[in-house]
């Protein structure tokens, strides 16, 4: 495995994992949807793909091939695809446990308000 490779293996496991757990941790109702991490994971991966192949064409940056697993789309190598599923995978969850977490308070405060 290459070097890039066991790093977007790793950064993309705990994120994954991490998504998982927040989800669990998260009120039922603001667990994030299947259906939506799906579709934003497909969106960032196409984006990641038509974008870094475009900056990798234009000498913006490049890798050492020899750190690289090799296989590509287009000119992005697959390893760069890790981040934004990590992403997809990570901050909805995230966001759904910040949300219920914030919920029971903004009910208590809006019921002093009434009061």
């Amino acid at each position: 495995m290459s070097a890039y490779a066991a790093l977007a293996a790793i950064f993309l496991g705990v994120a994954a994992l991490s998504g998982v757990l927040l989800s669990l941790l998260a009120a039922p109702r603001e667990r994030p949807r299947p259906g939506a991490v799906i579709a934003t994971a497909v969106v960032l991966l196409a984006l990641t793909a038509v974008f870094d192949s475009l900056m990798i064409a234009a000498g913006l940056f490049h890798y050492a091939p020899e750190l690289l697993h090799g296989a590509r789309i287009w000119l992005a190598p697959v390893e760069d695809f890790a981040y934004p599923l990590a992403g997809a995978l990570l901050l909805p969850a995230l966001w759904a446990l910040l949300r219920s977490r914030r919920r029971p308070e903004r009910a208590a405060a809006t019921t002093e308000d009434r009061s």
